[in-house]
């Protein structure tokens, strides 16, 4: 799989902060069972790379990824925990380096033309735009996509329910990335069902 294919397999991949290790088998499966599959599990808590390592053995059907990840230490031990793909919120040299040496599907983070131009130089044509509302939105993607048309993006930070098929009609954007499928106070409760709605609903903006 390559990143292009990982971009399609669901229109949201949701951005997890796993904070209670024993939700995160769980939580996985609610999101499967509505239909997402690709899950950026971040580097924001103590109990990322154990969540990463238990939803790989225990939900195989989930396409477990790390995110928040800034350098190559990260991102080896990552691997090993068994994620299948990385994203970083940018990009420098050596984790350029780093991540051309490994298998797995690589989104580096930009946020200007410059550092698109240079991701892809680097060889990487599937990129996160992050901070994407603070940085331009939907206005900047559309102005991307003049001078840079063979790079696609998967736009995250302040993307939610309510603005997410806005981001999804534009030609260079195959997904998203967002929070709003795994909600604090739903995920403390275990109302697991009502995370696998927000998945369904999630699958439906798909264009």
């Amino acid at each position: 799989m390559n990143a292009l294919e990982l971009l399609q397999q669901s229109p949201v991949m949701p951005v997890i902060v796993i904070k209670d290790l024993g939700t995160a088998v769980d939580l996985a499966r609610a999101l499967v069972n509505g239909g997402v599959r690709s899950l950026e599990i971040t580097l924001r808590s103590e109990a990322a790379l154990q969540a990463i390592n238990l939803i790989s053995r225990a939900v195989p059907e989930a396409l477990i990824g790390v995110g928040t990840v800034r350098n190559a230490q990260q991102l080896a031990a990552a691997i090993k925990a068994g994620a299948k793909f990385a994203v970083s919120p940018g990009l420098t040299p050596e984790l350029a380096l780093a991540a051309r040496q490994i298998s797995i599907p690589f989104l580096p983070g930009i946020a200007t033309p410059s550092e698109s131009m240079y991701a892809a130089d680097q060889g990487f044509t599937v990129q996160k735009l992050f901070p994407a509302e603070a940085v331009g939105g939907t206005t900047l993607l559309k102005a991307l996509y003049g001078p840079l048309p063979d790079l696609v993006f998967c736009p995250t930070g302040g993307i939610n329910a309510a603005n997410a098929e806005r981001y999804l009609a534009l030609p260079n954007v195959k997904c998203v990335g967002g929070s709003w499928l795994t909600p604090d106070t739903m995920v403390e409760e275990k109302n697991w069902p009502a995370i696998t709605e927000l998945a369904r609903q999630a699958c439906l903006l798909r264009k």
